[in-house]
């Protein structure tokens, strides 16, 4: 799902709280999970990051900062007032997610004629990019430390506002930002000892080869119906969570 259209947390968190799993030990092995099928599809990006190593590497900071930020926040948090918010976050996350496709075309077709469009230089590189976007990255970064659905919609949104326009430079982009926030939060999470280690095992072996598979397949499996049993899931997960049948 994730090479394909994206959105797996919205699976594999309902999916672990419906077992039985508690819901910060849930979230906590679902990002420790997913992160190698994560660095799968950055893998498979590389090439596109080539010209934006500027970005790249700014990115890193504020990424770095709020993965960190958001994850001690989430250990901070009781886990009864995280359960009780957790319906709103995956409702939150699903909107988002429904909303990807038509927030993408509309900044696609009016980001390059904003005032802050993103400037290539002579050698085809991008310049750095705004302090204004650090900052957003950096908030990007506590709410992916902190939950994490949806953190790369938020991600591509600010991309293309920035001025970006290839998509497969966007997603490289986007993929690093996660890969690096998610990285601390899982070395937070495994330090703190609030990992489900035999689930989050089985569920990596999964994500590395559904990942691996997934971007082979990509291309032939119909987005649309993806996307459609994400949203299914998504509304139908946070809806049962709210009204406590699971």
């Amino acid at each position: 799902m994730n090479s394909v259209a994206g959105g797996g947390t919205l699976v594999t968190f309902p999916a672990l709280i419906a077992l039985g799993v508690p819901s910060i030990t849930a979230n906590a092995t679902s990002t420790v999970a997913l992160w190698p099928g994560s660095m799968s599809s950055l893998w498979g990006y590389r090439g596109e990051l080539k010209g934006a190593r500027q970005w790249a590497i700014a990115f890193a900071v504020p990424s770095l900062l709020g993965g960190i930020l958001g994850a001690l926040l989430l250990l901070r948090t009781p886990e009864q007032r995280f359960a009780a918010i957790v319906p709103w976050l995956i409702l939150g996350a699903t909107a988002l997610f429904m909303a990807q496709k038509p927030l993408m075309r509309l900044i696609l077709a009016v980001g390059p004629a904003g005032p802050r469009r993103a400037i290539t230089t002579e050698s085809g590189s991008l310049s750095a990019p705004a302090p204004a976007y650090l900052a957003y990255q950096f908030l990007v970064g506590i709410y992916g430390g902190y939950f994490g659905a949806g953190a790369g919609i938020l991600m591509l949104a600010s991309l293309g506002l920035m001025g970006l326009t290839n998509i497969h430079q966007m997603n490289g982009l986007k993929n690093w930002g996660g890969g690096v926030m998610n990285f601390v939060a899982v070395v937070i999470f495994a330090v703190s000892g609030i990992v489900d280690w035999p689930v989050a095992g089985a569920m990596a072996v999964g994500a590395t080869f559904g990942g691996i598979g997934g971007s082979l397949m990509a291309q032939r499996v119909g987005q649309e119906w993806v996307r459609r049993a994400i949203v299914a899931i998504g509304l139908g997960s946070g809806l049962a969570m709210l009204f406590g049948l699971i």
